[in-house]
């Protein structure tokens, strides 16, 4: 959203010590929106010296100033994040709402602990070693509720949007015609159920882009999706495209419960269908550090796929979407290009009404299935668990602590 603000800018300027004036050359409808998000850049704000920093470094002073400080002398990277109450935070007089509303800490510290290993997560959880577990091992979550003094409850009601993300940079997946092969493959309760079992609470198949369930998700264009994986006809599609055995690299990250269990269904699915495809078993720095490279063979470090899940938070409408993004090389890794996708969510960004938003949401939706902006394989919902002796435990898009009492 601030690429588009950014357009439309005319100056942002600053008035006193608590006032700043931006003016803009043409109205922007969703400004509010954009300054409300909870990911918005107004969300974080910093000294100006801090501000001024090169974008390419590492800003290693870190300040805090809304009800919690960040303990800088105990941080263990990797391992441990501390938090204390600060004394000069005033929460505003009103509930809390995620991020927004009065924020109220019942705890004058809070200890991160970052477990790699969920087995000995949901272990310490259960003794009482840790309070809460931000996201137990779904395969762990049923002994988790059966456990004495331990609670269990959905993290987020706007779940995750899974999907394979394709390099539309290297072939074979500059062409179309294959990606539409793989489209047609795709069955979505065969990923849905890798990452959350046979719980059918937990996942919904979506045919299409946007989070199911709220007020832009739309099925128009859908009809290959829905109609679940057809594997002969995907095989009959890529044979017809001209596809000539190139050897495909699918980067799946292993330490990643999600993309792991993602990633070993779509390079079954992709062999299935005839696709040569080569599992690229690496851990999740790796796969960061690799992604950027664009279109160099896999020998050098180039790759062809990898497993994404977008949060559903990000995913209600274009704003924050960037795996929806196909304005090519200046996009999100994968770098695809469709100018159907890119104009229809400009109209979004001037739209004016609910009922025009919908519109133009079917027409991205139609647009983005066609060229495959990526490739939806379903929305899930995780669960977070806790011990019995906190009380205020909230869903959210991220754990938050205010209101979060301890009874013993």
């Amino acid at each position: 959203m601030g690429q588009n603000i950014a357009a439309v800018q005319q100056e942002l300027v600053t008035v006193d010590d608590r006032t700043f004036r931006w003016s803009l050359r043409q109205p922007f409808p969703n400004m509010l929106y954009a300054l409300g998000k909870s990911n918005a850049p107004c969300t974080f704000i910093m000294p100006e010296r801090l501000a001024k920093t090169d974008p390419f470094k590492v800003v290693t002073e870190v300040v805090g100033s809304g009800p919690m400080r960040f303990v800088a002398a105990e941080w263990q990277a990797g391992s441990k994040v501390v938090f204390e109450r600060f004394a000069g935070y005033v929460p505003r007089e009103e509930p809390a709402s995620w991020m927004a509303g009065g924020k109220r800490i019942g705890f004058d510290r809070i200890e991160w602990l970052i477990i790699p290993d969920g087995a000995t997560a949901a272990a310490a959880l259960q003794t009482g070693e840790v309070d809460w577990v931000e996201a137990p091992l779904p395969d762990l979550v049923p002994s988790l509720a059966r456990a004495r003094g331990v609670q269990t409850g959905i993290a987020n009601d706007l779940g995750a949007v899974s999907g394979i993300r394709l390099n539309h940079l290297q072939p074979p997946f500059d062409n179309r015609a294959v990606r539409q092969a793989i489209l047609a493959a795709v069955n979505q309760d065969d990923y849905l159920r890798a990452l959350v079992g046979d719980d059918a609470g937990l996942r919904k198949p979506m045919n299409g882009f946007f989070t199911p369930g709220t007020a832009l998700y739309t099925e128009a264009g859908g009809a290959m999706l829905k109609a679940g994986g057809d594997i002969a006809k995907a095989r009959a599609m890529l044979a017809a495209s001209g596809y000539n055995n190139e050897r495909i690299g699918m980067m799946v990250a292993q330490d990643s419960f999600a993309a792991k269990a993602v990633g070993d269904v779509a390079t079954d699915m992709f062999r299935r269908i005839g696709l040569n495809a080569d599992y690229l078993a690496i851990d999740s720095a790796t796969l960061q550090n690799r992604r950027v490279n664009k279109s160099a063979p896999i020998e050098q470090g180039g790759w062809h796929t990898f497993m994404v899940s977008h949060a559903g938070t990000d995913c209600i409408n274009p704003a924050a979407y960037l795996g929806l993004r196909a304005n090519g090389e200046k996009g999100w890794f994968g770098w695809p290009t469709s100018s159907a996708v890119e104009s229809g969510i400009a109209e979004w960004y001037a739209s004016t009404s609910p009922e025009a938003e919908k519109g133009i949401a079917n027409r991205i939706n139609v647009a983005a299935l066609d060229d495959v902006v990526f490739v939806p394989t379903g929305f899930f919902l995780s669960k977070q668990a806790w011990r019995s002796t906190l009380s205020g435990v909230v869903t959210a898009p991220i754990p938050v602590f205010w209101g979060v009492g301890k009874t013993a």
